[in-house]
């Protein structure tokens, strides 16, 4: 019966606003509105509580003294100045901007580099266990991005930064990410579908 219940309320709910987004009527539009703002209410919530057990976890690592426990310390001091400054200034004062400038920026920025550097890595050990097609293109790919992209001591190669790297990455890479975004939206929409006709019951039911 619980099952059921939490079923249909799930059903109906993704009914009216499926409907209320195809034939605009006053009574639906506000409806649906309503659930998505309780939506996005909840999504908030969900986010504050990830914040809060994260700063449990870390906070019990500091107490416990355990391995790590200097880095979540650095995390902790981080999120709760960021915390306090984001309540006090708005997001696009000075301040934040600066954090994010002189921080954030920086620290993705570093991350992007070793990833790029992992990938190499990645495909020279893959093309040694797996010497195949995909292995080779694989890894010829990442070298072109990187002859195209990275600053080298003699120069930047002409034909590799302005005809070579834009149509890998503008035309092949931008086709591929296409289609991974295309074949999320399908599964979404099949996942929706098998929940509004009660295929699926993740809400408590078999």
């Amino acid at each position: 019966m619980k099952g059921l219940i939490s079923t249909s309320v799930a059903i109906m709910a993704g009914l009216i606003v499926l409907v209320g987004y195809f034939f605009q009527i006053p009574i639906l539009s506000d409806i649906r509105n309503l659930i998505l703002d309780w939506a996005v209410t909840l999504a908030a919530i969900m986010v504050f509580i990830g914040v809060l057990n994260l700063l449990s976890i870390n906070n019990s690592r500091i107490q416990t003294k355990q391995k790590g426990g200097f880095y979540s310390l650095i995390l902790v001091i981080s999120l709760l100045i960021t915390l306090i400054l984001g309540l006090l200034f708005k997001p696009g004062h000075p301040v934040m901007n600066f954090i994010f400038y002189s921080v954030q920026l920086p620290v993705e920025r570093s991350l992007m580099a070793l990833l790029a550097v992992t990938l190499l890595l990645a495909s020279i050990h893959l093309l040694r266990r797996q010497p195949n097609l995909f292995s080779v293109i694989f890894l010829v790919t990442t070298l072109l991005i990187l002859l195209g992209t990275a600053p080298l001591p003699f120069g930047v190669l002409p034909f590799f930064s302005d005809i070579l790297r834009p149509f890998v990455a503008q035309v092949l890479a931008a086709a591929g990410a296409r289609g991974i975004l295309l074949g999320i939206a399908l599964a979404t929409l099949t996942t929706g579908l098998r929940v509004l006709f009660g295929v699926d019951r993740p809400y408590g039911g078999q």
